[in-house]
């Protein structure tokens, strides 16, 4: 069957393309828009291109609400991290003893963040300290590997608890199944000066494909509050 004179050749994307950019169409066919029907996705009944159009809308207009949704969501979250960091640092400046800082660093971490073990050595100061203070956990001799080690991290190791010296700093090393471990440094190309560790039993709360720019930010932060203790050394 052979078409008429001046469709030949016509597609269906010459056809859309001509609804598109000629609005007007509809205007001049009014009736259209409700005698055409269409398959409705909710069900087997035919529905009006008005009622189909609705359709769309509808679901375009949820899809917008769950993002905006998403969107409080993340604001009310990021708030709420701010908010712990803030408690996070005023402790730290509040804290009149230097000696005292590292201690006020593992506790603050723990209860502001909610992260199941921690532990810290300062050991640029520690060789210094009065013998009451060099008794402290946080002044506990550390190996030379471990120094270099935490020297050598330019950014948070995250990822799986593999027997590393630092798991041992933690309350009960044998229940961490995962780490997070910070150097302490006051710049990018010195050496650390101390490391701070984290330990969860949840094998992917640290994971080694996170983000680590908070714990860099943590990080900052106790070093900047324990440059207190290495220069009364």
């Amino acid at each position: 069957m052979s078409s008429p004179t001046g469709v030949q050749g016509i597609t269906e994307a010459d056809i859309a393309n001509y609804l598109a950019n000629t609005p007007a169409f509809f205007e001049r066919h009014a009736e259209l828009l409700s005698s055409i029907q269409l398959s409705s996705p909710h069900g087997t009944r035919a529905v009006s291109l008005q009622e189909r159009q609705m359709d769309l809308l509808r679901e375009k207009h949820k899809g917008l609400e769950q993002k905006i949704m998403e969107m409080i969501r993340h604001g009310q979250e990021n708030v709420a991290i701010a908010d712990r960091l803030h408690r996070y640092t005023r402790a730290l400046m509040l804290t009149a003893d230097a000696a005292d800082l590292p201690e006020v660093v593992v506790r603050e971490l723990k209860q502001q963040f909610l992260i199941p073990q921690a532990g810290i050595r300062v050991w640029g100061a520690a060789a210094e300290q009065p013998v009451s203070q060099a008794d402290r956990e946080f002044a506990r001799e550390v190996s030379a590997d471990a120094k270099t080690f935490a020297s050598s991290l330019t950014l948070p190791y995250c990822g799986a608890n593999v027997g590393f010296e630092a798991a041992g700093w933690l309350e009960d090393s044998t229940t961490v199944a995962s780490l997070a471990m910070i150097p302490l440094r006051h710049g990018a190309t010195t050496d650390a000066f101390g490391l701070l560790v984290l330990g969860s039993p949840d094998a992917t709360r640290f994971a080694a494909d996170m983000g680590t720019e908070f714990l860099m930010r943590i990080g900052e932060i106790a070093s900047a509050g324990l440059s207190r203790l290495i220069r009364a050394a």
